[in-house]
This record gives C-alpha cells, structure tokens and sequence, in this order.
C-alpha cells in the first residue's frame, strides 16, 4: 500500500509549476538539497521514477506528471478538509497571507490587518507587496491567500481558472502636473493630447499601469507618450513630478489629500477609472480568510480620506493648492 506524504505532494507540485529545485526552494523556505531530498523520498514512496536528467537540472517523467496532476486535486481536497474543521469552532483563529499592489496594501490591506487585530486575535494576518503579476501564481499555489487586483477602464485583465474575483472598490484616475504647469492653473479639466510633449512618469512595461498610460496617450491624444521614468512606487513618480517636472496618470487611492507641490487635474476627453479586486481560490473559504474579508470590506466601504478629491481647501495654512 502506498501512503503518500502531503507535504511531499506539495513539492511536486510547485516543482511543475516553477520548474527548477531552486525555485522551489526560494519559494517554500528550504534549502534546494532539502527539496531534493524530499523527492527524492517521494520517489522511493511510490515506486516511480519521477525526475530525469535535463541538462544541468532535472524534469518530470510521464509518472511525475501524472502523480502532479492528482496532487493538485489532492492538495485541494486537504485545504478544503482544514476550512471545513475550523468552522466548527467558536474562536476563529488561522493564518492568511495576504497580498496587494502598493496603494492597495497600504490604503486597504494595513487598515484591515489593524481591525483583525482588535476584533479576532486568534488570526495571524501576514502581508505582501507583490505586483499583480507577481502575486497571481503565488494565489494559485497556496502560498498567497488573498489578492487585491487592478484593472484599468480599456484593460481587462485574463480571470485564470480556479480564481474567484470580487469588485472591492471603484476610482477616478487623475492627471498629476506640477503645479506650475501652464495647465494646471485654471483648475479645469485638461486635455491628454495637450501633454503630447510632456515627460511621462509610469511603472515598468508589462503592467497594467503602464499599458493603461500609453493606451489613453494614443486613444485620446493621439500619440506616444514619452515615458523617460518608469517605477512601480507612486510615491517616486510624485516626486518626479514634484522636483523634475514629468506629468503621470495615477488613480486617486494612490494621492494625497493635498500637495502645494502639484495640481491634480480630471482628464478633460473622457472619465478614466480603475476598479480594485479581491481575488481568492474558489472552493471553501477557512473562517479565517472570511473573517479578513469582512474586515476588508469594511474599510473599502469607508476608507476615510484616502478616498476622497484631493480638495484645495485641505492645503495647509498659507500654502493654497490652485
């Protein structure tokens, strides 16, 4: 009879998925002969050759392939079993790895984190700053619990299987130009095509923010902007627009209430917007995640100042926003 070791399963599991030892070993916390040895014990478990040499590393045979697929089923099932005991206790306690893009995790996800705190001590919330990109495989495999996704209006992003997702919370983009900008005195609107020689400040190609900027650039102005600084921190490309004088497009989670340095102006040829999701592995939810969901909804229901116009009027004393 063979047993089979869940832990072990879940090695193979991630190994079909990142490809190589060390890859898993960075992603579980173990060293790569850990992770070897591991599989190694699968191996002799089942009786199968799971792993042959290809070229400097190793893959998986037939068998490995296979025995993958049932762990991810068997996987699933275990999780499944642990949510469906935790729910039959009073005191609500567990572990949930959350993650979230940077607005998101300080604006949202530290707030929701402060609330468990008070009302459910027997939780443990544990939080990532992982770009979208980054943190959808991390979700999948387990590593991640909950994810806070960005989608901007024009820019669907792919739903992958196996992923349930939520609306949490709708906002504006904004123009951010510094406040000396010829544009940026008559408290209007202003027209994107008017910034066709303007440097751009965004975050790195192949995310939504960027494909967002240069979309709108193109759609609605009619041209390819100059985006001579990319970085993922909305707080960097404030600065560049505060010190350096670059213009971006940022949603209004990521601004301050009030900054004497820039203007924040509504795009004049259309309304632009970005929708926050929450996004989960379908199947039962452990008291724990359900709990930090509630606390999360909470906060995007009224999340105080981060989510309102930035309003001239809340410049400080003396300093008065246009």
């Amino acid at each position: 009879m063979v047993t089979l070791d869940l832990r072990r399963l879940r090695f193979l599991r991630e190994f079909q998925v990142r490809g190589t030892l060390g890859a898993v070993a960075t992603a579980l916390g173990y060293s790569p002969s850990a992770i070897s040895q591991q599989l190694t014990l699968l191996e002799k478990e089942v009786g199968a050759t799971l792993f042959e040499k290809s070229g400097r590393g190793v893959r998986l045979t037939d068998a490995g392939r296979l025995l993958a697929s049932h762990a991810e089923v068997l996987l699933t099932a275990a999780d499944a079993a642990v949510a469906d005991l935790a729910a039959q206790t009073d005191f609500v306690r567990g572990t949930v790895r959350v993650s979230g893009l940077q607005s998101a995790a300080r604006r949202l996800l530290v707030p929701a984190v402060a609330r468990l705190t008070l009302s459910s001590p027997g939780i443990r919330a544990e939080v990532r700053e992982l770009e979208v990109e980054q943190a959808l495989p991390e979700l999948r495999l387990g590593s991640v619990d909950l994810l806070i996704s960005d989608e901007y209006d024009g820019h669907p992003r792919p739903r992958p299987a196996g992923l349930r997702f939520a609306l949490l919370h709708t906002e504006p983009l904004k123009l951010v130009l510094p406040v000396a900008h010829p544009l940026a005195a008559a408290g209007t609107p202003v027209p994107i095509a008017a910034l066709r020689d303007e440097v751009w400040a965004t975050s790195d190609p192949g995310t939504g923010h960027h494909a967002m900027v240069v979309g709108s650039c193109r759609s609605l102005g009619g041209f390819d902007p100059d985006l001579r600084h990319r970085c993922y921190d909305a707080e960097v490309q404030l600065e560049l627009v505060r010190r350096a004088g670059a213009v971006a497009l940022l949603p209004l989670l990521t601004l301050p209430a009030s900054d004497p340095a820039v203007a924040f102006r509504d795009v004049a040829e259309q309304s632009l917007g970005r929708r926050l999701y929450v996004v989960t592995r379908e199947g039962p939810e452990a008291p724990a995640l359900t709990a930090f969901l509630a606390a999360l909804g909470d906060v995007a229901s009224s999340p105080g100042d981060s989510d309102r116009d930035p309003d001239p009027r809340d410049a400080p004393a003396g300093r008065a926003e246009p």
